[in-house]
């Protein structure tokens, strides 16, 4: 098994678990140059825990790319009030968005139409057209939704979680999945677990969610520890990363994580920004070690 497993994010239904190693090896071990570190990791070190195809439409003859969505297809719930909160992170970030006023914080279509006209001239989502961002919001609702679809993705992680395994990296809609992929494995041997862009901080649509739920202490909802007593947490964010809503995971998971906030310029959410950043790096090397 290799000694670092990654799990990647939203919107990758269209690569593969090949493609996505020879994306994450070299940006592996920038972070780790920038760390410092002299070891290098080598393509049997690596591997990468895929589950982007259980989103993926079956192929059918004159239809290519991701399913034609529009404003009307975001879902009432989970999915408005997602799309809303990324509005408000982007224009919170981004001096050219414009923001939401209270009039628009209702789930009305129009509120979901100027939501994704204003998400479309953010930096964050710039040239990402406006079925893809749909469909990356369903991606996030069905994961958590679909108890058919979860168990196959957490099943592919876990798979490639070894006795050898001793760093899990794992991106965006991935941290969810590999956080409950270590949850699910007591006794597992990862020494680090680095999540980056990671949206398991968002108290009333993510966290309430996870599985296993979190605890109540002190009347307020608690993550579980994934791991044992020498499992090192550590979780960065970009201040511009929209879906690194909450940058801060201490109050939702305890003290232990170690939060850091980075700078990945106009790629906020990026994997490979994140990975190529000096205390990405140190996490991984700290794991290794």
């Amino acid at each position: 098994m290799a000694r670092v497993v990654g799990v990647h994010g939203i919107g990758k239904q269209t690569l593969g678990e090949e493609s996505l190693r020879q994306q994450w090896l070299p940006a592996f071990n920038d972070g780790l140059t920038r760390a410092g570190c002299s070891d290098r990791l080598a393509e049997p070190d690596v591997t990468v825990a895929f589950y982007g195809d259980l989103f993926r439409p079956e192929g059918e003859f004159l239809a290519v790319g991701d399913p034609p969505y529009t404003a009307t297809d975001v879902e009432d719930g989970f999915e408005q009030e997602l799309l809303l909160a990324w509005w408000k992170a982007a224009a919170d970030s981004d001096p050219g968005v414009v923001p939401p006023d209270a009039d628009t914080l209702v789930s009305t279509p129009q509120s979901v139409q100027a939501a994704l006209r204003a998400l479309s001239g953010s930096r964050f989502f710039a040239g990402v057209a406006l079925r893809a961002m749909v469909f990356d919001l369903k991606q996030v609702h069905r994961y958590l939704t679909e108890p058919g679809l979860r168990a196959k993705a957490l099943a592919r992680v876990v798979g490639r979680i070894g006795e050898d395994t001793r760093v899990v990296v794992a991106h965006s809609l991935g941290s969810i999945v590999a956080y409950e992929a270590l949850c699910t494995r007591p006794g597992h041997q990862v020494r680090a677990l680095v999540t980056i862009g990671s949206p398991l901080g968002i108290e009333n649509l993510i966290l309430h969610r996870l599985q296993p739920p979190p605890l109540t202490l002190g009347g307020q909802p608690h993550g579980v520890w994934p791991g044992g007593e020498r499992l090192v947490w550590t979780n960065l964010a970009d201040e511009g990363d929209v879906v690194a809503l909450v940058k801060d995971l201490r109050p939702a998971f305890g003290e232990r994580v170690r939060c850091a906030v980075v700078h990945n310029g106009v790629h906020a959410h990026d994997a490979s920004a994140y990975l190529t950043d000096k205390l990405c790096g140190q996490a991984i090397a700290d794991g290794l070690t």
